[in-house]
């Protein structure tokens, strides 16, 4: 009967949005999608925040990505990574169908910078998920700024920047109340999504509230089920802007993200057929901000922020491993892993002071001062069962050990920093230039650290243990570094410019890097007190043409990092019990042992062949070298390209064709496993905007991802984690209803 009923209602879906497409009787309205001539220009017109200033893209000189709200409605988007992962030098990753990642031209999340709202987050770190704790039906758009911008936002921005944008409230001349509604289906994995947001306002203030229910089954390939790839999320998110005074704005923004059994399929952090689970992984955030705009004709914007985040995690790994081992007198001593519970508390405190300045009409001056701390809390229980057999199996003894562990001390991370920009016009807004810099103090202190805190054995509890070794003293350290950035571009026709960006970037460790102690059974992964910050030079070239026909970006880019943290292959000294043997485990140890050189090329570009269909074209190509030991890089995502076409009828709605193919990756790092090449085709068509009445109005959804169910690998999440193969075909439906 459920089964039953999952069929019909698919169906059901699916025809309502094939009679919305075929219907025209309705009439549109503003804010229904362009026409294909339109919509291969927009982009130009854009504007994009991530600058720290309100940016045109035909002004910005600098490699830009938007991804508006369309892109995330004509896919079936289970995460924000899936979404982003169209776009040229953005590869998608992860260690399952929920947990997902991007990497933007070879530089993986910890040398990434994420946004919301442009305030910088924790979402990506050892011990935290990555883009899957934002909600995707609560995001306006997502504006990538691929390249260094440490100048600008510190620490860590040596690939990027990833500015996730929500859904804002309005002021209105007059009281006004307006919903919006968000259903959609996937067949892949069984996954059913409701949104409900609701808006009220007037011309002093507004208050939007949103709230999202998600859960999913296993996955679907074209080799079966991928197991324990299950999720249940919910996300609530409110909005507040208060306008007390002329020119002065304030608003509050809270978002609360929350997941529960969250299926890991696997992963190398997880030894054996280890079975992952998030039991519950979430995240909150307060913020806040007032802005004072025109104080005077040059002073044009001083704005204060505040926010507060706080992500916890809660998992369960079964490890399913057996260790078998001789002993001196012939007995076999039989160690097997039953549970571990690792969990972390994380907390980040942000304050920023931005001021501008219009110094002339070809002139913006940028000045402020930011802080940004964060705050770790780890443990880990580990249950372990003993068995003392003789060479018969006959048991002689059997010890039911918990063992206490912290594997990341009580530590904090505090960076302080001072940032200036200026952008100058010249020509006729036809040369624009900028330039900025910054410089950050970054202090690091953490508590002392043991490889054990207490083993409790068939019920003694030894609170410290006889064995306990320090793995970090208490420790202290400062550092600073400073970074800058050169943006050239030059308009050589009205629709036609070349863009250069040059830069000097840094990453400070994180305490992951510095202080984790990880011990998953079969190896350990060790930190290092005394990392250096990295430091990179990077240059990004291209030439862009904005025609209402015919658009195109295209870039080179090479960047160079020194004192790159690597985990550095070495032994460490293991002991399970006090009474038990000493062994050697094989360890991962972060130092700054090499240098990376990584190079490539992308390229985006749109013909608008007749009037109604558009033809696209993306793609890139990265390559990482370590020049020290002159090996490749991992997790560097293979050649890829896109093709489409984009068919727009008049009264009706869009409907797309997309071919992805990517090459074979063979160049690897250790470790790694190379992967095959695959072309993969989808599907979608949406409908124009369908009024309904004078307050309602609705939009529909459809498409098929991977046509042909072809098996193929993602080399980036193949490497990451465990999976070996990618999801099967997907019929997908969504309707949005607005009121």
């Amino acid at each position: 009967m459920n089964n039953t009923f999952k069929h019909y209602s698919r169906l059901f879906a699916i025809a309502v949005i094939a009679s919305l497409f075929a219907t025209t009787s309705f009439g549109r309205t503003n804010s229904e999608p362009k026409a294909a001539a339109d919509t291969i220009r927009s982009l130009k017109e854009s504007t994009i925040t991530s600058l720290r200033v309100n940016k045109k893209v035909i002004e910005t000189p600098a490699s830009v990505v938007i991804a508006p709200v369309l892109n995330f409605r004509k896919h079936s988007a289970l995460t924000v990574s899936n979404v982003l992962a169209t776009e040229p030098g953005i590869a998608f990753g992860g260690d399952g169908v929920w947990s997902t990642n991007v990497n933007v031209r070879g530089f993986g999340e910890s040398r990434l910078i994420t946004l919301i709202d442009g305030d910088r987050v924790e979402t990506a770190t050892d011990l935290t998920a990555s883009l899957s704790m934002i909600d995707v039906n609560d995001v306006e758009r997502i504006e990538v700024i691929k390249g260094a911008q440490s100048s600008l936002y510190g620490t860590g921005a040596m690939g990027g920047i990833i500015n996730i944008i929500t859904k804002e409230g309005r002021f209105a001349d007059r009281p006004y109340f307006s919903g919006e509604f968000n259903t959609g289906y996937s067949s892949v994995n069984n996954y059913f999504s409701n949104n409900l947001a609701l808006g009220t306002g007037s011309s002093k203030w507004y208050l939007r509230v949103n709230g999202t229910y998600s859960k999913a089954g296993n996955i679907r390939t074209p080799e079966g089920q991928i197991p324990n790839s299950q999720f249940t999320t919910g996300n609530i998110a409110a909005k507040f802007g208060f306008k007390p005074l002329a020119n002065h704005l304030f608003k509050l923004n809270f978002q609360n993200n929350r997941s529960y059994n969250v299926g890991i399929p696997g992963g190398s952090s997880f030894p054996g057929p280890a079975d992952a689970t998030y039991k519950q992984i979430g995240r909150m955030l307060v913020d806040a901000s007032y802005e004072i705009k025109n104080l005077t004709d040059k002073f044009t914007s001083l704005k204060i922020s505040y926010f507060y985040q706080d992500n916890n995690r809660d998992v369960e790994v079964h490890p399913n491993t057996v260790t078998r081992k001789v002993m001196p007198n012939g007995n076999i001593q039989l160690t097997t892993p039953t549970l571990l519970s690792p969990n972390s508390i994380h907390k980040t405190h942000s304050a920023q002071l931005q001021t501008v300045f219009n110094l002339s009409d070809n002139n913006t001056f940028i000045a402020g001062a930011d802080f940004f701390r964060r705050n770790l809390v780890t443990d880990r229980k580990k249950f372990v069962t003993v068995n003392i057999q003789k060479p018969d199996g006959t048991i002689i003894k059997t010890n039911n050990i918990e063992r206490g562990e912290t594997p990341i001390p009580t530590s904090s991370s505090t960076t302080g920093g001072i940032y200036m920009q200026d952008e100058a016009r010249f020509l006729d807004n036809r040369f624009i230039v900028t330039l900025g810099g910054r410089i950050d103090g970054i202090w690091m202190n953490n508590e002392e650290g043991h490889d054990v805190d207490y083993i409790n054995m068939n019920g003694t509890i030894a609170e410290p243990p006889a064995s306990q070794r320090i793995t970090f003293p208490a420790g202290n350290t400062f550092d600073i570094s400073w970074s800058a950035n050169l943006g050239l571009l030059y308009k050589f026709t009205k629709n036609a410019d070349v863009v250069l960006n040059a830069s000097r970037s840094f990453r400070a460790p994180s305490l992951e890097e510095r202080f984790k102690y990880i011990d998953l059974g079969n190896y350990v992964r060790l930190g290092n007190q005394n990392l250096k910050p990295e430091d990179g030079l990077g240059v990004d070239a291209g030439v862009r043409v904005w025609g209402n026909k015919f658009t195109l970006q295209t870039s080179i880019f090479t960047n160079k990092i020194n004192n790159m943290i690597v985990e550095d292959p070495g032994k460490f000294i293991y002991q399970l019990t006090a009474d038990s043997s000493k062994e050697t485990l094989d360890a991962l140890i972060n130092s700054n042992v090499s240098e990376a050189l990584l190079y490539g090329a992308d390229i985006k570009a749109e013909y608008n062949i007749i009037s109604d269909l558009v033809l696209s074209l993306s793609g890139y190509y990265t390559r990482g070298r370590d020049i020290v030991s002159n090996t490749d890089l991992p997790l560097i995502p293979p050649l890829t390209g896109r093709f489409g076409a984009r068919y727009t009828f008049d009264k009706a709605g869009s409907m797309e064709l997309n071919l992805i193919a990517a090459a074979g990756q063979d160049k690897i790092a250790q470790g790694e496993t190379a992967t095959d090449g695959y072309v993969r085709l989808d599907f979608a068509l949406y409908t124009k905007r369908f009024v309904l009445s004078r307050t309602c109005s609705i939009q529909g959804f459809a498409g098929v991802e991977n046509i042909f169910d072809t098996a193929y690998t993602n080399h980036l999440s193949t490497n990451r984690g465990s999976i070996s193969i990618e999801p099967g075909r997907n019929f997908f439906v969504k309707v949005n209803l607005m009121f």
